[in-house]
C-alpha cells in the first residue's frame, strides 16, 4: 500500500518537502563556527521547496512559458541575493 501511495507525483513531492524540512531542522545543529554555512543551506533548501510548491501545487509547470520563466528567475535571483547578503552581513559583523 505504501508503494502505491508514492506512485502519485504529488505525494512523492510532498514526502520530499517533508524530508527537506527535516534536513533544514537538522542543519541548525552545525554549530556556531559554521553558522553562515547552516544559514546558506537552510536558504537553499527553502528555495528548492518554493520551486517545487510553485511548479507542482500552484501548477506553474503547465503555465505559459513567460510566467514559468519569471517564477524560476525570481526564485533564483532572490535565493542568490539572500545567500550573498547573509555572507556580506556576517563578514561585516565578524569580530
Amino acid at each position: 500500500m505504501l508503494i502505491a501511495l508514492f506512485k502519485n507525483r504529488l505525494t512523492a513531492i510532498w514526502a520530499f518537502l517533508v524530508l527537506a524540512t527535516l534536513i533544514s531542522v537538522e542543519s541548525v545543529g552545525f554549530g556556531a563556527n559554521s553558522q553562515r554555512l547552516a544559514t546558506a543551506l537552510i536558504t537553499l533548501i527553502a528555495f528548492v521547496k518554493v520551486r517545487f510548491i510553485g511548479l507542482e501545487f500552484m501548477e506553474l509547470r503547465h503555465a505559459p512559458l513567460w510566467l514559468r520563466l519569471a517564477f524560476e528567475g525570481w526564485t533564483l535571483v532572490v535565493c542568490v541575493a539572500l545567500v550573498v547578503l547573509n555572507y556580506v552581513v556576517a563578514s561585516n559583523s565578524a569580530p
